[in-house]
Parts: C-alpha cells; structure tokens; sequence
C-alpha cells in the first residue's frame, strides 16, 4: 500500500518533464543569446554602438611619443582676415614654397585645391613646381555616386607629383579608414597620404611591395597593409573599393597646453613668410600646408573628436592628412601595430564564450549581490582585455560580447527568480503531499541540502524539521554513514537513475539502524533538479536474517556431522573391522554388479577364493591377538598384490575373496595366484617371532564355471578345498 501511494506521489509531484537536461540549461540559453546577438551584429543594429566604444577607445590609449617627422603649415582665420583674399593668389603660394624648399624638407604636401590659376604668379608657381620634385599636390576624384564631382590637379605638375585626398566616411558621418588606392578607368591613383609617405621612407630604402604571407597586400618597412574588407570589425556592407586600411590613429602627445589641438607641430603660414620659423621644424620633416581657418570649412570627424561628456569636435582635413600620414610611416619604421581582424567564425565564437559565461555565472551562484559583483567584475575584464587587445592592433568586437553576456545574466536572472516562485509553490503542495505518507521521506537539492521533510522523517531522525531543514548530513550523522549518504546521492544526480541501498542509520538518541533508501531524481514544472529518498527501516528484517543465517548454520553443521556418522556407518556395514578390507556383504554386492557388468560387456571375471594354512595353530600357540595382527598382515599384503580395479575381501576368519575384473584370459587368473602365494609365504615377524604360514586358493572363472554369483562361489570354494587336500600351499581352478 505504502509503494503505491509512494509512486503516485511521485507521478503527482514530478510528472512534468521537460527537454533541457542537467548542465544543458545555460548551453541553451548561452546559445540562444548568441545567436540573437550574431543576428543584430550582422544585420548592422549594432554598428553605431560599435563604432562609439571604438572611438572611446581611441580616446582611453595612452599618448605615443611626439610626432617629429611632420610639421603642419597652417593657414588660419587670422591670415584669411590680414589678406582679406580666397583663394591665395599663386605668387604667395609659390613663395610659400620657396622658404619652405630652403631648408631641405624631405616631402612637402600641398592639400589645396589649385587647378585653376589664382592671378598673380601662376607662371611663378609653375616654376616652383618644376623645381621641387619633394612636391605633393592634391586631387579629388569622381567616385561612383557622383562621377562629376571631382577636381583636377594643380597645373604644372606631373601626375607622379599628385595624390587623391578623397575621405571615406561611415554611416556617423566620422572617418576612421584611409584610401591608399584607388582604380578609376582602369587605372592607379594613390593617396596624397601615401605618395608623401613613400617620399619618406625612400632614402631609408624602404618601397612598396608584395607582403610575404599574402602577396595582395602592401608591404612597407616592418608593415603588412591588411586590406579592409566589407565586413571587417563592426561593419556590416561597408564600402571596401580600393585599397583601404582602418585607420588606428596615432595619438601623440601635446607639447603645448595652450594649444587645443596639438597633436602635431603647427607653424602659420604668416611666420614662414616671415622667416620666424626655426629651421629644424622644417628639415627632414615632412611639411604639409593646409587650411584650419573655420569659415573654409574644411572638418572632419574622428574617433579621438568624440567625447563621453560635450560635444564632438572636428579636426581640419590637413590634420587627418597628417594621422594617415604618421600612420604608414610608424608602421613602416617601427613596427607599430595596424589594425587586424578576427574572422567572422571567431568573432561568434568570442560573443558565444561571454554568453555563456553569463549564463553560468548567473546560474551558479544564485545570489544577487554576488551574482551582481560577478557581473561587474566580468564586464570589467571583458572591457579591459578588449582595450589591452586595442592598444595591440586588434578589434575585438565589444559591445555584442557585452550585449550577449548581460542579455545571458538577465534572461538566467529571470528564470531563477520563476524557478524560485514556482520551487516555493512545489515546496508547499510537496510538503503537504509526504505528510500523509507513513514512511520517511526526504527531499535534497543539487547541494545536497534538505528542503523537504516529512514528519516520519523527522520521527525516525529525532530532530525538528526547522532545525534540518537547509542542512546536509554531515551536520547530523557520523562521517562514515554521511560519505555512505553522499556517495549514492552523487551516484543519483550523475546517472539519473533510481537507485536502492541498504546502510546504517544512527537518530539523535545513538541509536542504530539498518535502512533501506529508494533514491530518484526528479524535475518540477520549472526545471528544478532535486533528489527524493524514501526510507524503509529494515532492522527487525536484518535481525531475522541474522538469526535464520545462524540457524542454518547449525542445521548445517548438524548435517555434517549425521553425514560422517552416516558414512562410518556405512563404511563399517561394508568393511571388516580387523583388516579394514571389505566384508562379505560388499563382497556379494560387488561379484553381483561385475557380473552383470562382465555380461554385458563380454569379459571374463576371476574369483579366487583364499584360505589361510596353518592359522589356527598361530592363534592357538600364539594368541588371538598375535592371530589378529598376522590376518591384517596378510590383508595388506593381499592388497599389494592386486590390481586397483580388483576386489579383496575378507568372509571371515582366515578366509577371504578376490574378483578379478576383466581379464583376458584364465593364465591371468593363475599368476595372480601365484603372485599371492609367493607374497603369503613370506616370513612376518610378529613378537620376535618369525612366522610362516601358506594359502591353499580355488579358482573359478566366469562364464567357464558358472554364470551366475552364487555357483561361482561355491566352485572356487570346492577348488580350494581340493587344493587343501592336495597338499596345501597351490591353487586349483575349479
């Protein structure tokens, strides 16, 4: 009655199962999340967020030493306001160039808009283009939206002379990637930041070539030039034509705290045509000239003009022509990092990693302060190895691993929370359900503790229920018998398998019992795992078999010791007392079955029938005794002399038989006789007495004499009475 009510309780409380297993419940999750995530990353949502914590970036690296091979010539609001004319006119432009020239820089870059002659001095700055071949001019190409758009190059100068200066920018509006080429018709266009570059690095014997691991690449220096494609990063279809890279910005460091933008040396245009600018700020740098004036709007975003408070501020184009600058040629000489990539394979299996994490975290510890403080601590080492990875060349993708891992923490939050209320609603209608049973029954979870006890249970321990509750064994048994509890309960949770085990149980009064626990485990409708154990107290059934183990023992034993008895009886209904050999009765039994045997088989069978000469007179001189000693004498010696197939008897007296199974033939039956009587006639010394006695034996042979025991018996008996009276000592067959 009690198992039945016990399963249907089982079915009542822990019918609901549902598809996760155990440990498969955050795999789940974690990869749901992640594929949500790889899901928005992909269709682009997450790009603006992407590109905001990539400039935050920018922003947190620390300042790189000061850049001293570009120097910035500067046309600003001032000198706009003293000439009071745009554009400069070209005699200014080619003087300009002619102070700079005097001082040897390497290259000169010149990002002003110059394809139509600016009266006065045209011819003049055609000339001075002649005789600067260091001289980089600009150009804007038409691009596929808008093909009429562009402006030519300055006039007089070649084409090796001239650099395109077009700047790509993504969807806010900010440049982070550099054009170092660009096909338009069929042909090759390089940047203005790469042909000044290259001026550079040429003295240094540094040119452009294939990169060794992948020859589409540009080679320069210590730098492989990765080319940026579509999906590189956090973009999603961004435009890859011509030869891209992301850009990784050089932040160097201010010189100047008067100066908001000082991240390159700046000299204005005024102080050079004044000569008041020092000669090394020009030699061997590379000198670019360009407008910072505001009302020629020539802006640009980028990540270091982003701010976590304020508001963003642009840098004049000729400063982002600098960054790009600066860019290749530290690339180039010093080995520093350029941006790389992790594949698209890799980047999901970064935001399944933090997913997962924080599914597990979440759901392992359980506890809302810690689980809070582990979350913080996370994001911070997933942020800070983000950053680390920066500051070494690599875009790690950080907001979707954020996402991923704070969307896996929120949705394992929730869910324990619903396992919670819906645990507390099983635990209830659980407790009320085993109240009812008679038999002791527990509830543990995954951390062993108890969380559902019936009053049996309570009754059998001897402890209140508030006190066990939330406690695990070790607080309550002895250690042998809670490692016992712990071992099955392990074995449980990891087979998931019922199990039943007998052990010992000691209650709160020392007293010891034998039980017998059916554990399960089980999952209520919310998926919580815990383990139901229901005890049987099998220590009156222990006693019983104890003492129904001894009583068979003594039965046994009883059993035993009738059997020996048994088989001495036995032993001695078939055998002579005196000599130990078989007696009449085994003797009949015996010559009965050898010749029904012998019948069957078609064998002949000896009987020899054997009488001591001359007994009488020892046992009469002598004594019984002495009688009784030379008749076990002549027994063992008879032994000796036969076959173990063959059968020594003794009748009685100094009478005794022998059968001879299967001989061949009756000469047989004759040695053996004459082997015994030469062994009889031998001298046995008894008492300091040497005594000689002989034998007279009859012989008769089956199916020669008779064929049935009793005839061949008194045939041999016949025989060896006439073997008497022939004068003793021989044998005669009958």
């Amino acid at each position: 009655m009690n198992q039945q009510l016990d399963k249907r309780f089982v079915k009542l409380i822990f019918g609901l199962k549902q598809s996760l297993s155990r440990g498969h419940r955050e795999l789940i999750t974690a990869v749901s999340v992640a594929v949500c995530v790889v899901l928005l990353h992909s269709i682009g949502l997450l790009q603006s967020l992407e590109f905001a914590a990539l400039d935050q970036l920018f922003r947190l690296r620390p300042n790189e030493p000061p850049e001293e091979r570009i120097t910035i010539v500067v046309i600003d609001e001032a000198y706009l306001n003293e000439i009071r004319l745009w554009p400069i006119p070209d005699a200014k432009i080619a003087l300009l160039l002619q102070k700079l020239n005097v001082h040897k820089p390497r290259a000169i870059g010149l990002d002003l808009y110059r394809n139509l002659p600016v009266q006065p001095g045209n011819q003049e700055l055609r000339n001075t283009y002649k005789s600067m071949p260091n001289l980089i001019g600009i150009e804007l190409l038409a691009n596929d939206k808008n093909k009429n758009f562009s402006v030519l190059p300055p006039q007089g100068l070649n084409k090796d002379q001239v650099g395109f200066n077009n700047v790509l920018y993504d969807l806010d509006g900010k440049v982070r990637r550099s054009l170092l080429y660009w096909h338009v018709d069929e042909q090759l266009h390089e940047s203005f930041a790469l042909k000044l570059a290259l001026l550079y690095l040429k003295p240094k014997g540094i040119t452009p070539t294939k990169a060794k691991n992948n020859p589409k690449y540009l080679q320069l220096g210590k730098a492989a030039f990765t080319r940026f494609e579509a999906n590189d990063g956090a973009y999603v279809g961004a435009d890859d034509r011509g030869y891209q890279i992301l850009a990784n910005f050089p932040k160097p460091k201010c010189q100047s705290s008067s100066r908001e933008i000082c991240n390159f040396r700046q000299v204005s245009i005024k102080d050079v045509l004044a000569d008041k600018v020092q000669e090394n700020l020009i030699k061997d740098r590379i000198i670019l000239i360009g407008s910072t004036a505001p009302s020629l709007q020539d802006f640009v975003f980028i990540p270091y003009s982003s701010s976590l408070m304020g508001t963003a501020k642009p840098v004049p184009g000729i400063q982002l022509q600098a960054y790009f600058i600066s860019e290749l040629i530290s690339a180039a000489l010093d080995g520093r990092p350029l941006f790389r990539f992790w594949s698209d394979l890799m980047e999901c299996l970064w935001i399944f990693i933090w997913s997962y994490l924080g599914a597990v975290t979440t759901w392992r510890i359980r506890h809302a302060t810690r689980s809070l403080l582990c979350i913080l601590v996370s994001c911070f080492v997933l942020t800070l190895t983000t950053y680390f990875a920066f500051l070494y060349g690599f875009w790690i993708p950080l907001l979707p691993s954020l996402f991923s891992f704070g969307s896996s923490a929120i949705w394992m939050i929730s869910h324990i929370a619903h396992i919670q209320e819906e645990w507390k609603r099983s635990k209830e209608f659980l407790h009320h359900v085993i109240n009812t049973i008679p038999d002791p029954i527990f509830v543990k979870n995954e951390q062993h503790q108890w969380i559902v006890l019936n009053e049996a249970y309570c009754r059998f321990i001897g402890y209140p229920n508030k006190l066990l509750i939330e406690k695990s064994d070790y607080d309550f048994f002895p250690k042998h018998e809670a490692d016992v509890f712990r071992q099955q309960d392990d074995l449980v949770f990891r087979t998931e398998r019922p199990q039943e085990h007998e052990e010992e149980f000691t209650n709160a009064d020392g007293q010891t019992h034998q039980i017998a626990t059916k554990r399960s485990l089980h999952k209520d409708a919310a998926g919580n795992f815990f383990l139901v154990g229901v005890i049987r107290d099998i220590t009156q059934r222990k006693l019983m078999e104890e003492q129904l183990k001894r009583t068979a023992a003594e039965l046994f034993q009883s059993n035993n010791e009738l059997k020996l008895k048994e088989d001495h009886l036995r032993y001695l209904a078939y055998h002579d007392p005196l000599t130990g050999l078989s007696n009449r009765k085994f003797f009949a039994e015996q010559l009965y079955e050898s010749l029904h045997w012998a019948q069957h088989n078609n064998l002949l069978l000896g009987l020899l029938f054997i009488d001591l000469d001359g007994f009488k007179q020892v046992n009469d001189t002598l004594g019984h005794e002495t009688g009784d000693r030379l008749l076990m004498t002549i027994a063992g010696r008879l032994s000796n002399s036969l076959r173990a197939s063959d059968t020594v008897s003794r009748l009685g007296g100094d009478e005794f038989t022998i059968i001879l199974r299967a001989i061949p033939n009756v000469q047989i039956a004759a040695k053996v006789a004459e082997k015994i009587l030469s062994s009889i006639t031998k001298p046995i010394v008894l008492d300091g007495y040497a005594i000689r006695i002989s034998a007279s034996i009859g012989i008769s042979v089956y199916p020669y004499n008779s064929q049935d025991s009793e005839n061949l018996i008194k045939q041999a008996d016949a025989a060896m009475y006439r073997a008497k009276h022939l004068g003793k000592n021989r044998y005669e067959f009958a």
